[in-house]
């Protein structure tokens, strides 16, 4: 008796629905580009970092943190956006990015206008709040619920203190580069030197360079706050992977013009030799 045919598997047995791989891919794609953005701002710290060893100047110094510590942040980002977020990658995260990053640029711009005394001063209390802020960001309790393929927010698991942390580490050192950017352009314009005269027997580059450098970190400093604003339209694990991506390249930029009279003084010495 010949055998009926069987009946065919329905064609979602095989291959999961389209949205599944979509937002696979999605996630993929986010991934993607926190590894990238850590791999870059990691590879940017090594460089400045390397300009502070050669020449001891404290924007390159200040600014090498900074590199570092958005390292830091975007590999706990990379981490969360692989395996899923939990209360100590969120504490990482939160520590580097919001709470210690910022200072650190606003210091590398201070030196630029204001000299090698006030940046030791600026490191000194930058050193202080940083060692509180990590101890307080280390035991402070948290509350509510990680879950694990969503980006948690500070108001719903930290309470003041970590957020006012944040506030001091990132609020006030963005006004202070952004009036540094403007004090700049405003110097510029005037036809007068933005630095200050401790800064300009120690860093001897030129007053549009010096503008520009600020104008690059004030810039990469916007474009990294505009994260909240992308969030609707792209998703807030994505939104700050592409902000990070955008803004340590801007930043970098600054770093380079900051450096580039430097590195062709540096460049001539070592050839006529």
């Amino acid at each position: 008796m010949p055998r009926s045919p069987r009946a065919a598997p329905p064609r979602w047995a095989f291959s999961p629905p389209p949205f599944a791989s979509s937002v696979t891919a999605v996630n993929d794609l986010t991934t993607a580009l926190a590894g990238s953005a850590t791999l870059v701002a990691a590879a940017f710290a090594l460089v400045v970092a390397d300009r502070w060893h050669r020449r001891r100047q404290a924007h390159h110094g200040a600014w090498s943190i900074a590199m570092a510590l958005f390292a830091v942040g975007s590999g706990a980002l990379w981490w969360a956006t692989a395996t899923g977020w939990s209360s100590g990658v969120f504490r990482v995260f939160f520590t580097a990015g919001a709470v210690l990053n910022v200072s650190w640029l606003a210091l590398g711009s201070l030196s630029l206008l204001a000299g090698e005394r006030v940046a030791r001063m600026g490191h000194a209390v930058l050193a202080l709040f940083g060692a509180f802020a990590i101890g307080v960001m280390s035991v402070a309790p948290t509350r509510g619920e990680f879950f694990a393929d969503q980006l948690p927010r500070a108001r719903d698991h930290f309470g003041a203190l970590p957020r006012v942390l944040a506030a001091l580490g990132s609020g006030l050192p963005a006004l202070v580069i952004f009036a540094g950017a403007l004090w700049s352009i405003v110097r510029l314009a005037r036809r007068r030197t933005p630095a200050t005269g401790a800064a300009q027997r120690r860093v001897t580059i030129s007053p549009r360079r010096l503008m520009m450098s600020n104008l690059l970190v004030a810039v990469g400093t916007l474009v990294l706050s505009a994260s909240g604003s992308l969030a609707g339209r792209l998703g807030e694990e994505r939104a700050f992977t592409v902000t990070l991506s955008v803004g340590v390249v801007i930043l970098f930029a600054g770093f380079l013009t900051a450096s580039a009279r430097h590195s062709a003084q540096f460049a001539t010495q070592h050839l006529a030799r």
